[in-house]
């Protein structure tokens, strides 16, 4: 209400240009003129000797958009939701009352956000509920906008940037002690993740039971050396997960690792009515099946929420500029103004700090190693000086 007694008009937002995403766009030059010709009499042939070329600009691909803030799209008569899954084109999106399952309006879909997805588990939406009359059991609704995000883990897959979750504060990236080995590479590829998305990582060494003299837990020592936080767990013995639990406690996270690794058991564990299903390990090959198919959050009975996500054998981040990646190696940061060249890459110059440390046994050569695949992966020049 105005100071007039009056009601407050609704905030109708802003007008600005947004971009688009490129179509296949049709080629500007006509390439049918001998078709033409033979089918025009003489006097429709055009004698002009030059040609009228017509390719789309930039401008064809931007549209005026509506940008609303909260107020002025809860006034419009949208709903704030979260979305809890993606299944496909659709989204099951959760208003705090009820699930709606949701479409993604395509003005959406195609516009240029931050060169990523549109839609992806944990963003906070904006929706149109539609219900049909007489079928109050029949609702669905339109996503028209989306809250930026402050996090979210992305991965590359075909060429695409893929968002796995969005608006998580941790990633609690859980390995196994046996079945499957633990891979070192792929736990250093999950935090440069995390950090570049602008998460907390948490390194988790599940099923300790299958290491009865304790070998792979000096793997966490690296990681407790640079401070992340670990944890070590076994759903058999129940070790360990009294301290997940308080370290999920009132936080949103997203748990992520390879397939087998016990993902979905350790949250039955921690909490036993979520009751997600489970899988074996393949003899052949000891690697995990993939039973969670798609990310789904979770709300937990103590507080705050957890994504469980799909297993992957890979963690694709050639999206990465090769020339930042030394920021996301904590042991790195303290060591980069030594280097006697302002844009060493830390793989081959002569008087790099990092390198000197490596040698000296003062920085793990796994972490360096891992450092090294993903340089060249991003893109980055590994040749000689």
């Amino acid at each position: 209400m105005s100071t007039s007694g009056e009601p407050t008009p609704p905030q109708k937002g802003r007008k600005v240009r947004a971009d688009l995403r490129r179509n296949r766009l049709q080629p500007g030059r006509r390439r049918d003129w001998t078709q033409r010709a033979l089918a025009a009499e003489d006097h429709e042939l055009d004698t002009r000797s030059t040609e009228s070329v017509s390719a789309k600009g930039d401008l064809s691909r931007r549209r005026t958009i509506t940008v609303r803030d909260r107020a002025a799209a809860l006034a419009a008569g949208l709903h704030l939701g979260t979305v809890v899954a993606m299944r496909g084109l659709y989204a099951d999106v959760d208003d705090g009352t009820d699930h709606w399952p949701c479409t993604i309006r395509r003005l959406l879909r195609t516009r240029l956000i931050a060169e990523r997805q549109p839609i992806t588990v944990g963003d906070r939406v904006y929706f149109r509920p539609r219900v049909e009359a007489g079928q109050a059991e029949s609702r669905t609704g339109v996503i028209e906008d989306v809250e930026p995000r402050h996090s979210q883990l992305c991965r590359r897959t075909d060429r695409r940037v893929h968002a796995i979750v969005a608006n998580v504060d941790q990633v609690l990236i859980v390995t196994s002690a046996a079945l499957p080995d633990p891979k070192p590479h792929l736990i250093d590829r999950y935090i440069v993740a995390t950090l570049a998305g602008g998460m907390t990582p948490v390194i988790c060494l599940n099923k300790v039971d299958l290491d009865a003299e304790g070998v792979t837990r000096t793997l966490l020592e690296v990681y407790q050396q640079l401070e992340y936080p670990t944890l070590c767990t076994s759903v058999v013995t129940g070790e360990g997960i009294d301290a997940l639990r308080g370290i999920l406690h009132d936080k949103a996270s997203v748990v992520a690792g390879q397939s087998g690794v016990g993902k979905s058991s350790l949250l039955n564990a921690v909490q036993p009515g979520l009751k997600l299903k489970v899988g074996d390990i393949i003899e052949q090959t000891q690697k995990g099946r993939h039973t969670t198919v798609t990310a789904t959050l979770l709300t937990l009975d103590g507080g705050g929420y957890v994504v469980d996500t799909p297993g992957v054998r890979s963690f694709d981040l050639s999206l990465l500029n090769p020339h930042e990646l030394e920021v996301y190696f904590a042991e790195f940061v303290p060591l980069v103004p030594a280097c006697k060249f302002p844009d060493c890459s830390h793989t081959h110059e002569i008087g790099c700090a990092v390198k000197d440390a490596v040698e000296a046994g003062r920085i793990n050569p796994q972490r360096y190693e891992s450092y090294i695949g993903l340089f060249a992966e991003s893109g980055g020049a590994t040749g000689d000086s």
